[in-house]
């Protein structure tokens, strides 16, 4: 499948603290997530061990909201929080 990258996903992610490549690992390999108005969702934990927004946090929980069109997958947005999972 051809992944597209909405222009507003990319933004969310430089905002949040993930990039395009692991956009890409999630829509891949991701775990499927619910996700609401007939989306699809994935997600899926890295490691981070390193300070984000003033605060320590092991892990981040990367999570893509994205749409499927015939043979090409369109993200909408993109999410990302921080804590422990694993």
């Amino acid at each position: 499948m051809i992944i597209q990258i909405d222009p507003h996903t990319l933004e969310r992610a430089e905002e949040r603290g993930t990039s395009e490549r692991e956009i890409r690992e999630v829509v891949q390999a991701g775990s499927d997530i619910p996700a609401k108005r007939g989306r699809r969702a994935r997600a899926k934990v890295y490691e981070f061990n390193n300070n984000w927004a003033g605060r320590y946090y092991e892990q981040r929980r990367v999570e893509v909201i994205y749409v499927e069109e015939g043979s090409r997958i369109t993200t909408v947005t993109v999410y990302v929080f921080y804590g422990k999972w694993e």
